[in-house]
């Protein structure tokens, strides 16, 4: 199968890929705070990247990553969700779509083997830089907040004056 066809194949099982990581991220012990999600949340996360794979992998830049991962990081540090566990929850979500090609597909030659291999290496690279943006946008985050509570203090300071 060539990149194209494993990358439909994911995107015509988007649903089931979803419920089966939302289960596994409100189940595992290193993302326990992922229960605090309600897990339809979580599963439109999901849905929303397996469904457009294809446009992820294929067509948006690294800028556009960069932008959509700080953007949930951002909701993950508001939503209380520690870094550990988010960037545990990237890897999961990549092994859970790598098990699901392994389970779904068989490279009957090596053209379809290399396809296989050239999907994991996209697939590979576009999770790292999710990870990469979201520790970026976990540290922004964490800077903002720092910045508010500092400017309260402030204010405090100078009402007391």
């Amino acid at each position: 199968m060539m990149v194209s066809n494993l990358v439909r194949l994911i995107e015509r099982h988007s649903e089931e890929l979803a419920q089966g990581l939302t289960k596994r991220i409100r189940e595992s012990e290193r993302t326990f705070d992922f229960r605090n999600i309600p897990p339809e949340r979580l599963q439109l996360a999901a849905v929303e990247v397996y469904r457009n794979l294809g446009v992820w992998l294929l067509q948006k830049t690294e800028s556009d990553i960069e932008k959509q991962f700080r953007e949930i990081a951002a909701r993950r540090v508001a939503d209380g969700i520690g870094l550990h566990q988010f960037v545990w929850a990237l890897i999961v979500s990549r092994d859970h779509l790598w098990q699901f090609l392994q389970r779904e597909t068989f490279a009957d030659n090596i053209v379809e083997l290399f396809g296989k291999l050239e999907l994991q290496q996209m697939l590979n690279q576009f999770f790292d830089r999710a990870v990469y943006y979201g520790i970026l946008g976990y540290a922004a985050a964490r800077d903002q907040d720092q910045v508010m509570k500092d400017s309260v203090r402030v204010r405090r300071t100078l009402s007391r004056i």
